[in-house]
């Protein structure tokens, strides 16, 4: 959106809005750097970006609304995904049977237009607004998906409860599925599984309890209570993830797993299913895995410095290992995936052995285990080598007999890629040993680990601060502040003359139904196989003086990188904490 400078200034000085002294400085200011004028007056406080976008607006004929506090149709809010909204800044708030009014940040994001059109077919007409009116309306996805939610719970509880009660636990196979297709379970479990997935929820928690059913999802790592169905509810719903899954209806005493896929907004979701019989009925844990993971890189995973180039030297390789160490949920698979479709060229033959594939990849042979049938992951690698890949990636290691094939199979010119559950990077050694792999096999193979966790990411929202004498001293007994500004200052996130009196660190400006986070950022260590530390493998080193080794080699922990990333302004303190308690 380009107003000339010479209007912009002619209409600010008759508007009165900043005085002339400073709107001459500003021109000088602009004139000087080759910059805009209005650019120059917002970062200098002289006026606000949205009252620049109010005249930009004004001169260029742009209608401007105003969205504040004003309840948009769902129907309407729904027709940009909430994702794309909230990329964009651009809110749908407006519609005819020929065109779309939407409101938003940058009028000239043609990209989003387009993308918007194509998905509606109707003519967009772009509107300016400020940033509290894209606020406003974002957080109307959530209110209005929840009012949605109450109001068809609302209408179908009574026809739930009458169907439960007739049919009890003695149903038949046939009358439970005539259950599971009736149009309030089916209503109830889509918008259920609609919700979570514009919450970007990872799990959602099916929990019968003596009175009621709770629903959770969790979202960025944390457990957040969804919505309450009534103790009746339980079966039906029970009965339509079956169905989905295709699991057996009428089986109700033992565990049982499946998955199954819906696609929403042009966006192909996996849910891999969970049930287990508990006291008062049967509790569902359904994991979301969304495939759109190809186009990561490992720099939007929030690697960084001497880190990345560790693991970029690692993948040039042909052979060796590469593992992944962390706790269920910590993004090890992501990080495995995104390092595979780095690897993925032409003139690689790349075969995987996972449980279960989570994500399917182009020109990748992808194989499933299926421990019923005897085909384990350790059977999977003996085939697998036969198959003349160049790259294999096994899904984990959890066994003595994969742990050695997998070593073997690097042993023998492949790179292999895994993931491994230990606490830290250097925690894999001793894992590995412990599974009777030999240490100068080890030695041998084993070329980087990566330890990671997930912590919430902040939004823009955030607000600065700066860490008394005392809670300086307080962070410095839990991590080698030391160490971090050496890094800070070497990769010039700080001045070369900072100390730690001079940085700043944020929290949380929580808002409405944001809590201040939203999504979640990568805190990593990388483990380099030196010689001093094969030495040490050597010599049956504990995990801790392995890690001192890895520190004095120029390893982060993961504690350093997350305070790292508190300066960088992406995560609290109290947040990596939280998630890496030693």
């Amino acid at each position: 959106m380009l107003v000339e400078d010479t209007q912009l200034y002619k209409f600010i000085l008759d508007s009165g809005l900043v005085t002339k002294e400073d709107l001459e400085g500003a021109k000088e200011e602009a004139d000087k750097k080759g910059a805009r004028l209005g650019d120059v007056l917002v970062k200098a406080g002289k006026i606000t970006p949205d009252n620049l976008r109010r005249m930009q607006a004004y001169m260029l004929g742009i209608p401007f609304v105003d969205l504040k506090g004003k309840k948009i149709p769902f129907e309407t809010l729904s027709l940009i995904p909430e994702p794309i909204a909230r990329s964009h800044n651009i809110v749908a708030f407006k519609k005819t049977d020929v065109s779309l009014e939407v409101a938003m940040l940058d009028v000239d994001d043609l990209s989003a237009i387009d993308f918007i059109k194509k998905k509606v077919n109707l003519k967009i007409v772009p509107r300016l607004t400020d940033s509290d009116s894209v606020k406003d309306a974002l957080v109307q996805y959530q209110k209005s998906l929840k009012a949605e939610f109450g109001d068809i719970i609302q209408k179908e509880t009574e026809t739930l409860k009458m169907l439960s009660e007739d049919k009890g636990d003695s149903s038949s196979e046939a009358d439970l599925k005539k259950i599971a297709e009736d149009l309030p379970v089916v209503r109830i479990v889509d918008t259920l599984i609609k919700h979570a997935i514009l919450q970007n929820a990872s799990d959602i928690h099916i929990e019968p309890m003596e009175e009621q059913v709770l629903v959770r999802y969790r979202i960025d790592g944390l457990l957040h209570d969804a919505m309450v169905l009534p103790r009746q509810a339980g079966p039906s719903v029970s009965a339509r993830i079956k169905v989905l899954s295709n699991l057996k209806l009428d089986e109700k005493r033992l565990p049982q797993d499946g998955r199954f896929k819906v696609d929403m907004n042009n966006e192909k979701v996996s849910f891999r299913v969970s049930i287990l019989p508990t006291y008062y009925g049967e509790k569902i844990v359904m994991r979301l895995l969304r495939e759109n993971i190809s186009g990561f890189t490992l720099e939007y995973l929030c690697f960084h410095g001497e880190a990345l180039e560790r693991i970029h030297e690692a993948l040039n390789k042909t052979t060796g290992m590469i593992l992944t160490t962390g706790p269920t949920g910590s993004g090890k698979t992501t990080t495995l995936y995104t390092m595979l479709d780095i690897l993925n060229t032409p003139d690689v033959n790349i075969s995987t052995i996972e449980d279960p594939i989570e994500y399917q990849m182009t020109r990748i042979n992808q194989t499933q285990v299926k421990p019923e049938i005897g085909f384990s992951f350790a059977q999977g690698i003996r085939t697998l080598v036969r198959q003349d890949p160049d790259i294999i990636m096994v899904g984990e290691i959890r066994d003595n007999e994969t742990a050695a094939l997998a070593v073997n199979a690097s042993l023998t010119g492949h790179l292999v890629l895994s993931t491994l559950h230990t606490n830290s990077a250097a925690g894999a050694i001793p894992r590995l040993l412990d599974m009777k792999v030999e240490p100068f096999l080890l030695v041998s193979t084993l070329d980087i680990v990566i330890g990671q966790r997930l912590v919430r990411r902040l939004t823009d929202t955030k607000s600065q601060y700066s860490l008394s004498d005392g809670e300086l001293a307080k962070l410095q007994a839990a991590v080698d502040l030391d160490r971090v500004l050496d890094a800070l200052k070497k990769e010039s996130i700080v001045k070369a003359s900072d100390g730690w009196k001079d940085i700043r660190f944020w929290k949380a400006v929580p808002g409405g139904d944001d809590d201040g986070f939203k999504g979640r950022v990568g805190i990593h260590e990388i483990l380099k196989m030196g010689s001093s530390i094969k030495d040490m493998i050597m010599k049956d080193a504990t995990s801790e003086q392995i890690e001192a080794q890895a520190k004095k080699e120029g390893m982060l922990t993961m504690l350093e990188d997350g305070i790292f990333k508190c300066v960088q302004g992406l995560t609290t303190i109290e947040e990596v904490l939280r998630v890496v308690s030693e």
